[in-house]
């Protein structure tokens, strides 16, 4: 695109339309999306105060299941409050920068998403493969600094979508027909050459993602091979049927966050509603299944939330 004389550097503020095709019924499906981000905040909550209150369980699995449920809650809340108000109250339009605020959280904590559930294929893994070394191995200090690792990776590498977004010229029309600011979203609206943007939003992208998945893949070949030797039958089908859960959520992650990203590269001819939906789902299923599939399915926890609820051990 080339510069305009009519952009403006720096708009007031931008309307997001939310479900562009479906106006109509937007107050109705904001019931569903508003079910499953109070079982996102409940469930990490709930996940969050079971693991900080008991001592036993602050080992590594737990510690990164706490940093897990951290990511989910502040990812599901970057986008969910106000994509509501856009469905029940018709509040489209949104600040400049906090537009800007909104595109860093949703891309720095999708990548810190994408590293936590990296770390804990590779706990899984060392549990598994290794389990007389994992304590010796994945010591609290490892843990720390693994998930400072994975944060730092995603605040670094997320930043300069900003700052570079903030420098540009903008076209004369501020509306984004998606329910929340996201970088390309955004990008789209600028008035100047943004090659440099786009090159760098794919190296971050693939480098992340990329990385990501390789070492998610190859944790849970080897977490197969192991299991596939154990001498009891029942083990092996309560290891497949842990591992089964836990690779559906991670499917559930990245599956849509790579379709909606290569959408708007690539897919001029996928249905707009198809994207924006999918693009909503994104960020809610993810923190509403993590708590479920990694808290529930742990007995320790598990136990915990029955004894809670019934006021009697389990």
């Amino acid at each position: 695109m080339s510069a305009s004389g009519n952009s403006s550097s720096h708009p007031v503020s931008f309307i997001l339309l939310g479900i562009p095709g479906l106006e109509s019924s937007q107050f109705w499906i904001a019931f569903p999306f508003f079910a499953m981000y109070v079982l996102a905040i409940v469930g990490n909550i709930t996940v969050l105060h079971i693991i900080r209150t008991d001592h036993t369980l602050h080992e590594p699995m737990y510690l990164f299941l706490a940093m897990l449920a951290v990511t989910d809650l502040v990812l599901s809340s970057s986008a969910q409050p106000k994509m509501l108000a856009i469905f029940w109250f018709h509040a489209h339009k949104i600040e400049y920068y906090a537009c800007l605020i909104q595109v860093f959280f949703i891309h720095a904590f999708s990548s810190v998403e994408s590293g936590m559930l990296m770390v804990m294929a590779l706990d899984r893994y060392v549990a598994i493969c290794f389990p007389l070394h994992h304590s010796k191995i994945l010591t609290p200090s490892v843990v720390g600094k693994l998930g400072t690792v994975v944060m730092t990776r995603g605040l670094l590498l997320v930043s300069p979508f900003c700052f570079m977004v903030s420098r540009m010229p903008f076209c004369p029309s501020h509306v984004i027909p998606q329910s929340y600011c996201e970088h390309m979203a955004v990008l789209k609206l600028v008035c100047a050459d943004t090659r440099i943007n786009r090159a760098y939003g794919l190296f971050v992208a693939f480098s992340v993602v990329g990385f990501d998945m390789i070492v998610i893949s190859i944790s849970y070949v080897m977490i197969l091979r192991t299991v596939l030797g154990l001498p009891s039958s029942e083990a092996q089908l309560k290891a497949f049927g842990t591992c089964a859960s836990h690779i559906c959520v991670i499917l559930a992650f990245y599956i849509p966050a790579l379709f909606t990203f290569l959408t708007h590269r690539f897919g001029q001819y996928v249905p707009q509603v198809v994207h924006i939906m999918l693009a909503n789902l994104y960020l809610l299923v993810p923190p509403m299944l993590n708590p479920i599939i990694y808290g529930l399915r742990t007995k320790q926890i598990k136990d915990r939330v029955i004894q809670g609820c019934c006021g009697k051990d389990p």
